[in-house]
C-alpha cells in the first residue's frame, strides 16, 4: 500500500467537538505564525485565542454537523479587517492552504473532506463579498480558486 492511503487509514475522520477544538488550535496555531496571513490575527484584530476558540468551534461544529449555536455574524469582522488592510485571493489561498493541510495531518474521511470542502466554499464566498461580488477572472475566467488547495490536492 502507497504512503499517502495507509497514513490516510491511520487517521480518524472529525467526529464531534472534541476533534474540532483540537483541529482548530494547531489549525490557529500555524495561521497566527504564518507570515502571510498571520499580521491579519495577530496585529490587525488583535485575536485572542482563548476568546476565539469557543466562537468558532460553534462555527465549524454547525457547519459540519449541524450541531451547534453559532448566531453570530461571520462575515462581519472579516469586513472590518478587510476596511484595515485588504485581504486578497493570495490571503484567502494561504488559509485555505492551511486548513488543508492541518485536516490532513490529523484527520481523514467523510467529516474531513466535508470540513476542506466547506473551507474552500467559505474562502470563495467571503472574497467574493469582500471584493462587492467580483472575483478576479484573469485566466481561463473561471474566477477565484484557492490555487494553493489545487496545489495540496495536486501534491496528494
Amino acid at each position: 500500500m502507497d504512503p499517502v492511503h495507509f497514513a490516510a487509514r491511520d487517521r480518524a475522520d472529525i467526529t464531534g467537538r472534541a476533534d474540532l477544538d483540537a483541529l482548530l488550535r494547531r489549525f490557529y496555531t500555524a495561521a497566527f505564525a504564518d507570515p502571510q496571513i498571520g499580521p491579519f490575527f495577530t496585529e490587525i484584530a488583535g485575536t485572542r485565542l482563548d476568546i476565539h476558540m469557543p466562537r468558532i468551534t460553534d462555527f465549524w461544529e454547525r457547519a459540519l454537523f449541524r450541531s451547534a449555536e453559532y448566531q453570530r455574524n461571520a462575515f462581519a469582522p472579516h469586513a472590518a479587517l478587510h476596511s484595515v488592510e485588504p485581504m486578497t485571493a493570495e490571503h484567502f489561498g494561504r488559509w485555505v492552504q492551511l486548513w488543508h493541510a492541518t485536516i490532513d495531518g490529523l484527520h481523514a474521511g467523510p467529516n474531513a473532506e466535508r470540513a476542506k470542502a466547506q473551507g474552500e466554499r467559505i474562502a470563495v464566498a467571503m472574497l467574493k463579498r469582500l471584493s462587492g461580488g467580483r472575483l478576479d477572472t484573469s485566466g481561463d475566467g473561471t474566477g477565484f480558486i484557492p490555487l494553493a488547495a489545487v496545489e495540496l490536492r495536486a501534491a496528494a
